[in-house]
């Protein structure tokens, strides 16, 4: 009976140390989330901005969002409807590129537009690892995207590889930017990705 129960001891205080070390390691990442600061601009040609994810290819996996003036446009008086895109070219060129704006309908672009943000503040994208149809990605690296178009020509995107067997924790971004704008600099700051 001694025997047993100094081997259940120690057995006990072996496992200690395991779970301890297995508890301080990172979980697999099971979603990506993308949060940045937003301060609204005056005037037009501001204020639009899309999210992204793209794989090893460059081919857009999921459109997280993007933003209704860019998608639909804003019709006045006699109109006609037109895309936003279309109007004002400089408006988040960069997505409007990867993700062939033009060859998609108005429903599917339906699906990833939402409105512009009429007050400041943080806004947040979640990736559940799953494409357009919601259906699950292959395992592999992708890309995240953060474009903005701070005011007519002058755009900054963010950007950032990851794999989907990463742990947790945030991703490294990059940005580029066309041409500076000191008055709208500040439309979108704070950029952060984690994958959680």
């Amino acid at each position: 009976m001694k025997k047993i129960i100094i081997a259940s001891v120690v057995t006990m205080l072996l496992a200690i140390p395991a779970v301890a070390l297995n508890k301080g390691k990172a979980a697999k990442a099971k979603t990506l989330e993308v949060s940045f600061n937003y301060q609204r601009q005056q005037g037009p040609g501001s204020n639009q901005y899309a999210v992204w994810i793209e794989n090893e290819k460059g081919e857009v996996v999921k459109t997280l969002f993007v933003t209704s003036f860019t998608t639909k446009g804003r019709t006045r008086g006699n109109e006609q409807p037109m895309r936003g895109y279309l109007k004002r070219p400089a408006c988040v060129p960069n997505w409007v590129k990867a993700a062939k704006a033009n060859d998609l309908s108005d429903q599917q672009l339906d699906a990833v537009t939402g409105a512009t943000p009429q007050a400041s503040g943080t806004q947040v994208f979640t990736w559940d690892f799953t494409d357009q149809e919601g259906k699950s990605v292959k395992k592999g690296t992708y890309k995240v995207f953060v474009e903005a178009t701070l005011f007519n020509a002058s755009t900054i995107i963010y950007s950032g590889s990851f794999s989907t067997q990463d742990k947790t924790g945030n991703i490294t971004l990059t940005s580029q930017l066309t041409e500076p704008d000191e008055k709208h600099k500040d439309m979108v700051t704070d950029v952060n990705v984690v994958l959680k």
